[in-house]
């Protein structure tokens, strides 16, 4: 399959990265050819350095007729008139991000129709609606829904006096329908046998039906973990606003913090509740004044990744280390450092739009992908389709590779945790985890005879 993607910044490149290690085709297009030496350098793929918008450069034999275009230059309108031309040119797919939250929000489902697009990337959007998710589920690190809502992930940190550390997962009483589906320990990903115990600081992963997630989240993981009632944003930018409209309808009571006077202004007008300050959010006794140590929660939004890193260890020093921490970072290297020297949750914007695209590029039964731990694993939810190696055949006797783990599946509206005898047929909705090198390997179980 070939994937042109057009725009070397780091969305493109995070993408191109991405991409290539999955053995598909890509070609990057740019016109600044400083942005695409990055990519030439370090990645396998194919660089043109042309315009992106132009009807020659789609006219090229190497980009014309490709599979899937992916416009992710910062300009909204250019991505569009990529995605229009792509489609004359006989490019059958195209992906375009869209950064103008008025166009989500009024006019996404006219775009689609009516410029050729198929899937529209917002990363600001979809990184204010991971953070929300995550943070209206008290204790977790990550949250993540599968099969229409059906089959629910929950990832949480092990705490030291958790009544679940250092004990064998036989010996755990785990609610009904709720499965310990990967520990990630020291970077490395486990697949948990009955033999393996949780140890503080592990990373653990449980996967089920969202009712028993729930009731598991709040009884079993940090009995301590409030409900969120107070939040401070730092960085009223896109994300900024978006999630920060979120936590006001939900009945959250939240201040956002920015220098930038207008995009206060803007945020000021979408909130009943909530506050915008106008203010440097690096001032101490600006955040001491503004309850930095009473907050559940601070989360980091600003553009410097190294800021809020700052940010964050400062609001948990000034709390005394009672309030959580949420870093935004546009560098997915940082993601690992920030969790060392204790920011809560750390969430790359590149990533979560990256697993939008990996989906979409996979297909074939594909729906969704979750990248975890920094793109080391994966959560994928595939529909298992006729012919395919794993259909009408007990799990234990399919031979899946040791890398990955079927967690759940859905099978009309009944949602279940499978076992060794457990058929899997046609149709079926299911949950891998996976070892991100193997996914290709993995999923091709799940795919029918081409």
């Amino acid at each position: 399959m070939r994937i042109v993607v057009v725009g070397a910044g780091k969305l493109g490149y995070s993408i191109a990265e991405l991409l290539s290690k999955e053995q598909f085709d890509v070609i990057v297009i740019d016109q600044d050819e400083n942005q695409l030496e990055a990519a030439k350098n370090t990645l396998d793929v194919l660089t043109v350095a042309a315009n992106g918008a132009s009807p020659i450069t789609m006219n090229d034999p190497d980009i014309r007729d490709s599979d899937i275009l992916i416009a992710v230059t910062a300009s909204d309108e250019v991505n569009m008139v990529c995605c229009i031309l792509a489609k004359k040119h006989g490019i059958r797919h195209t992906i375009a991000r869209i950064r103008d939250m008025q166009f989500m929000s009024e006019a996404k489902d006219y775009l689609k129709e009516n410029f050729d697009i198929d899937l529209m990337l917002n990363p600001e959007l979809i990184t204010a609606n991971e953070i929300n998710r995550i943070l209206m589920t008290p204790a977790a690190l990550d949250v993540e829904d599968f099969a229409h809502g059906r089959i629910r992930l929950f990832e949480t940190k092990v705490q030291r006096h958790s009544p679940l550390a250092h004990v064998p997962l036989r010996d755990v009483e785990l609610p009904k329908g709720v499965l310990a589906g990967m520990i990630f320990r020291d970077h490395r990903m486990i697949i948990p046998h009955g033999d393996d115990c949780l140890l503080p600081h592990d990373n653990a992963y449980f996967i089920g039906i969202p009712e028993e997630i729930e009731k598991f989240s709040q009884s079993f993981v940090q009995r301590d973990a409030r409900k969120l009632h107070r939040v401070i944003i730092i960085g009223a930018g896109r994300a900024g606003r978006a999630l920060a409209a979120m936590f006001d309808r939900q009945g959250v009571r939240v201040k956002i913090i920015d220098k930038s006077r207008d995009r206060c202004q803007l945020v000021a007008g979408r909130l009943t509740k909530g506050m915008a300050i106008c203010g440097d959010g690096t001032d101490i006794d600006l955040l001491m004044e503004e309850g930095v140590a009473e907050a559940d929660v601070v989360v980091c939004l600003t553009e410097d990744d190294k800021l809020n890193l700052m940010l964050a260890l400062l609001a948990r020093h000034l709390s005394g280390n009672r309030t959580k921490t949420v870093v935004r970072v546009a560098r997915n290297e940082y993601v690992d450092l920030m969790e060392k020297v204790g920011v809560d949750i750390v969430l790359s914007a590149r990533l979560l739009s990256a697993s939008e695209v990996l989906a979409f590029a996979r297909r074939g039964g594909v729906v969704s992908v979750s990248l975890l731990e920094g793109a080391k694993a994966e959560a994928v939810e595939v529909i298992v389709q006729e012919g395919a190696p794993v259909a009408g055949r007990r799990l234990m006797d399919v031979k899946l590779p040791r890398e990955c783990l079927v967690c759940a599946y859905v099978r009309g509206s009944e949602a279940a945790i499978p076992n060794g005898n457990t058929i899997l047929q046609p149709g079926d909705r299911t949950i891998l985890f996976i070892r991100t090198k193997f996914a290709q390997k993995v999923i091709r179980y799940f795919k029918g005879k081409d």
